[in-house]
């Protein structure tokens, strides 16, 4: 519906988003080395790293050439795998607007607990509302839907220039566009058929993360709804 581009919102703690960066960067690493793997040997890795929800379940097992990881593990590995360049840049353009922020509200470690945190907790929700998927789940969408939550909590008046519909450009304020965005979650769950490959219930519980660990994660300087700051 919507693509950031910019936020208007200076970093105030950190001199600079260290941690926002290197996931970037290690998103992009381990997407360019899925591009050199063959097509079948890609479509093992999603299985050996991507989170699996019946087998994390216990309700099936994958064959024992590609069973690699303990399949708790694999609700952080899942994060740093992505099906496409168009699944890539879409979570890498959230992370770069949004990121900065919530890095800056709690530093550079708390910031890393935070995000895999957030990841961990939309792969759990996505696994237990499809208990039987033998899909595995790829992205970092559900921890960039923390961060979403979090902005939620910290900036929600701040301007954010987005294009509408790809095409508009826009300066609305982070709270309209979050509401979309999650207006957007609560259609496509209602309205999901069986070839849906979007796993909008680990965007749901991340942004449910995002939005509860925000506040005992951030700096106790840093104030909720930016009260007391002028927009």
């Amino acid at each position: 519906m919507f693509i950031p581009i910019h936020d208007k919102n200076p970093l105030k703690i950190v001199a600079f988003q260290f941690v926002t960066i290197l996931l970037m960067l290690m998103c992009s690493g381990v997407f360019i080395w899925q591009l050199s793997l063959s097509e079948q040997a890609g479509f093992s890795v999603s299985f050996m790293f991507g989170m699996v929800p019946s087998v994390l379940l216990n309700l099936h097992s994958l064959p024992v050439e590609i069973d690699l990881l303990p399949s708790e593990l694999t609700l952080l590995s899942y994060m740093f795998l992505h099906g496409s360049w168009l699944h890539l840049l879409g979570n890498m353009l959230f992370l770069w607007v949004f990121g900065d922020n919530i890095e800056d509200s709690m530093g550079h470690l708390r910031f890393i607990a935070f995000y895999l945190l957030c990841g961990i907790a939309g792969g759990l929700l996505h696994g237990v509302m499809q208990p039987n998927s033998d899909l595995p789940l790829i992205g970092a969408s559900g921890a960039i839907a923390g961060l979403l939550g979090a902005y939620l909590m910290l900036h929600p008046r701040v301007k954010v220039l987005v294009l509408l519909f790809s095409r508009i450009p826009l300066r609305l304020p982070a709270y309209l566009l979050i509401l979309m965005w999650g207006l957007l979650q609560g259609y496509s769950v209602l309205n999901a058929s069986d070839s849906d490959n979007t796993a909008w219930w680990a965007h749901i519980g991340g942004f449910i993360a995002g939005v509860v660990l925000i506040v005992p994660m951030k700096y106790k300087t840093v104030r909720l709804f930016d009260r007391g700051v002028e927009h």
